[in-house]
């Protein structure tokens, strides 16, 4: 009972420091706080058109989470994936209009998820040969794909997918109709579903699976699961396909479920936005789901507060950077406290 009790507390605290020292800041700036954090509710969640939006804005970050879930489960530090998602949503931008046509529509999104995640995968091969076979950090190797990833993205909307039609570079757009379907004539696609089945197969996968035992093994202590008789290197480049993977699906899900296209420049950067939430769920999948959904709310909320409020639209990303500093404190403090107790 009382660890549970810990468990809770370590997850709350930091969320609810955040909302306060964040109200803080915007009594500060002469807003009301109340004001603020009342309306990103209603209009995030108690609003059915806010909520759809909110659902929908789930998608992609869903599909980050699951990749993040097996990179952090595994040991890795993956923070490439807002490169591998780039990519692979610009691959994807471009080949669903050329297969519009010529295969059913059911097959259209299912060879785009597959190039998504192939694309994804592949970009995260590099971080991963230079991690297994000499040992190089995989922070400094991802973040560095990510920088090209994004560059070549840019590149590649600009001159062999852009769009000679239009004014503004950007690849092909899809018809809105073409797009996955939606559910019960709401704005919500089918590529929500696809994202919280991600996220409970990766949960199940990492939890209840002997590969997930041995891929968590390699996380936990390499040198021991080399004497085991596990392959590290090959699971080493198996957990950054999957991760990677899954992040290029959900660049695969966020432009066939809502953009239809992609413009040069664009780069939502959901990936570093999700970090602390995976943490916050400890790398459990429902938990997961659940800080998601918090966290699109937000979103979806805060766009609407700070047209209605005249709050600065990146203030969310303040609350995200004040939940990132705050879990570090409460985990410090933690690993304190426990260490204290052990003694």
């Amino acid at each position: 009972m009382r660890e549970n009790l810990l468990s809770a507390a370590r997850i709350l605290v930091p969320i609810l420091l955040a909302l306060v020292v964040g109200g803080i800041i915007l009594m500060l700036l002469g807003k009301d706080p109340i004001a603020y954090y009342w309306y990103v509710v209603r209009r995030g969640l108690l609003s059915w058109s806010g909520f759809q939006a909110t659902l929908v804005r789930t998608a992609p970050l869903l599909f980050l989470a699951a990749g993040l879930i097996v990179a952090f489960r595994a040991g890795i530090w993956n923070l490439g994936i807002d490169g591998q998602f780039l990519l692979a949503a610009v691959i994807v931008a471009a080949l669903g209009p050329i297969l519009h046509g010529n295969i059913p529509n059911s097959a259209i999104f299912f060879s785009c998820f597959v190039v998504a995640a192939i694309v994804g995968a592949a970009w995260s091969m590099i971080p991963a040969y230079l991690k297994a076979n000499h040992g190089i950090n995989e922070i400094i190797t991802t973040l560095m794909m990510t920088f090209l990833g994004i560059s070549l993205a840019n590149v590649l909307i600009k001159i062999p997918f852009n769009d000679p039609s239009t004014t503004v570079p950007q690849t092909a757009t899809l018809a809105v109709e073409d797009r996955l379907p939606r559910l019960f004539d709401t704005i919500i696609h089918q590529g929500v579903v696809f994202a919280v089945i991600a996220v409970l197969a990766v949960h199940f996968l990492m939890t209840r699976t002997a590969f997930g035992l041995r891929l968590q093994v390699v996380g936990a202590n390499p040198k021991a699961a080399v004497h085991s008789g596990l392959n590290v290197r090959r699971l080493t480049y198996v957990a950054f396909g999957l991760s990677a993977g899954l992040a290029g699906m959900g660049g695969a899900v966020e432009i066939l479920g809502v953009w239809g296209t992609v413009r040069a420049d664009w780069n939502p950067a959901y990936g570093l936005l999700v970090f602390p939430l995976v943490f916050l769920a400890r790398f459990h999948g429902i938990g997961t789901i659940a800080f998601v959904v918090f966290f699109a709310v937000l979103m979806i909320g805060g766009e609407s507060a700070s047209r209605r409020l005249g709050v600065p639209t990146f203030f969310v990303l303040v609350l995200v950077s004040l939940l990132l500093v705050f879990l570090a404190i409460v985990e410090y403090l933690d690993h304190r406290w426990r260490q204290g107790a052990m003694k």
